[in-house]
């Protein structure tokens, strides 16, 4: 794979990108060509980055209606599936058709892995792969985390690396784990937060043996 582009604020439609763009880098992955997914695109910073990096198309799914960028929403590349939960939507008879996607990328709030790698496997290949932002602050205890918190970094790392142990368990092989190069938002804004963020990593998974059809 080539050297990608060097990337700023200004590359992509949302700060997303650059987290994106951070993994694809570290995991030497090369999207060119691929048939992907973008569960939870919101404004569309993942798609925007794997299109930018050769990706053939993308299906954007969202619950929200009217967010994609526009540049997305008019490409060519891109089918969007608005007011369209990832976590139910089945996948459309194009991708049934080749057996699934080749690549699914997934930003999804207020849900944890366990449930968005589930629903992702409907959609992909046996031989795909997934990229999933995984978010301490969504997958932590009621104990864990109070309303508003800010984790601190050991507690981020320790909830990240229990959500990574615990994806073989899932049916899923872990290829690759790196660290957001960006900060996560708060779990509930208020101004004692403001400013602040959460850590994140990015996990690269492939469906392990038992997870296969």
């Amino acid at each position: 794979m080539d050297q990608p582009p060097p990337a700023d604020a200004y590359t992509y439609v949302s700060r997303g990108g650059l987290k994106l763009h951070h993994a694809l880098n570290e995991f030497k992955l090369d999207p060119s060509g691929l048939i992907c997914a973008d569960f939870g695109c919101s404004t569309g910073g993942f798609t925007d980055c794997i299109l930018h990096h050769g990706a053939a198309h993308v299906h954007c799914i969202d619950t929200a209606y009217g967010q994609l960028a526009w540049k997305l929403r008019q490409d060519d590349r891109t089918t969007v599936h608005e007011r369209s939960n990832a976590l139910h939507t089945e996948p459309p008879p194009e991708v049934v058709e080749t057996q699934g996607l080749d690549l699914i990328v997934m930003d999804l709030g207020w849900t944890k892995q366990e449930r968005a790698l589930a629903a992702a496997r409907t959609w992909l290949k046996d031989t795909g792969q997934v990229i999933s932002l995984v978010k301490p602050h969504y997958e932590a205890t009621k104990e864990e985390l109070e309303e508003g918190m800010i984790l601190t970094e050991e507690l981020a790392q320790s909830i990240a690396e229990r959500v990574r142990d615990s994806l073989p368990e899932m049916g899923w092989e872990v290829l690759g784990w790196t660290r957001s190069p960006i900060l996560g938002s708060a779990r509930k804004k208020n101004k004692k937060n403001k400013g602040k963020g959460n850590p994140e990593w990015l996990a690269l998974l492939t469906p392990s043996k038992q997870n296969r059809s």
